[in-house]
């Protein structure tokens, strides 16, 4: 197995794909456990069908490349999203169920009506499920990604405190000047960017497993928010890298295997959180 892992890494492609992976989990880790006690982490669905329906009109526009719509229209909606959830006649999790529905219809009526690929059905379950464009990243592609991480991290570094006081009381932090509606846009923009990122990873149907399993998983075996942060960017790592490997050995769907690897090493924190005599 060694011998194949290191033929494997011989070539670029493979390295390209395993540190875009890496530094997908990681940002994505960083907001997820905000999104996750903020009780927003729906969000990552409701995003990455949106980023769905715009990647499936930039297919039938045929742009150049498909960040010139999909980044701007998911950041958008991310923006109309989080000031939904503050109207009292429609709230946060009816209006992500509606985006999300209403985006992967309009999106697969797009490429039903206007599409010319020959093989549509192939084209959306790669969307959905992950992409093998993973394996065909340039360099460039690489670096894109790692100032996109090295921004998420300085973000969260940055406003750490009024990261910290906005998601355990919100109240407190408009009380206080803390500038927590300008900080939850903020967040919200930098997850629909992270979003659109990990779909070629993961694909739009599973992304916000990257949101929801590390924060979760983390929560398990520990309890300061500090503590629980730096450790679902440990377990969002290692889970995506061992996902991205055993998918490279046993052919098997990019997106699927790292999910897997997340529910797997959930269950086991589960398990350790029962030994440990924590419910």
């Amino acid at each position: 197995m060694l011998e194949t892992l290191a033929l494997y890494f011989s070539y670029p492609f493979v390295r390209y794909a395993l540190v875009v992976g890496l530094l997908i989990a990681l940002s994505s880790s960083l907001l997820g456990v905000s999104l996750v006690l903020k009780r927003f982490s729906f969000i990552g669905d409701g995003l990455s069908h949106v980023a769905f329906g715009a990647l499936a009109a930039a297919t039938v526009l045929d742009l150049a490349s498909d960040m010139i719509l999909v980044l701007p229209v998911t950041v958008l909606t991310a923006v109309l999203l989080l000031r939904s959830g503050q109207n009292a006649r429609l709230k946060g999790d009816a209006a992500i169920a509606m985006l999300s529905v209403g985006a992967l219809a309009v999106g697969y009526l797009l490429l039903n009506v206007f599409s010319k690929s020959s093989n549509l059905s192939g084209d959306v379950c790669t969307t959905l499920f992950g992409a093998t464009s993973i394996l065909t990243l340039t360099p460039a592609d690489v670096w894109a990604c790692l100032g996109l991480s090295v921004l998420v991290i300085l973000f969260f570094l940055v406003f750490y405190h009024r990261i910290f006081a906005v998601t355990f009381d919100e109240t407190f932090a408009r009380a206080a000047g803390l500038g927590a509606g300008r900080l939850n846009l903020l967040i919200a923009c930098v997850a629909a960017a992270v979003i659109v990122l990990a779909m070629n990873l993961v694909g739009s149907l599973l992304v916000s497993a990257l949101i929801v399993f590390p924060a979760l998983t983390a929560m398990r075996l520990f309890k300061s928010f500090g503590t629980v942060t730096v450790a679902a960017c440990l377990i969002s790592v290692l889970c995506a890298g061992a996902g991205l490997i055993f998918s490279i050995l046993a052919s098997t769907p990019v997106g699927a295997s790292i999910v897997c690897v997340y529910i797997l090493v959930f269950l086991a924190a589960c398990g350790l959180a029962r030994l440990g005599g924590r419910t």
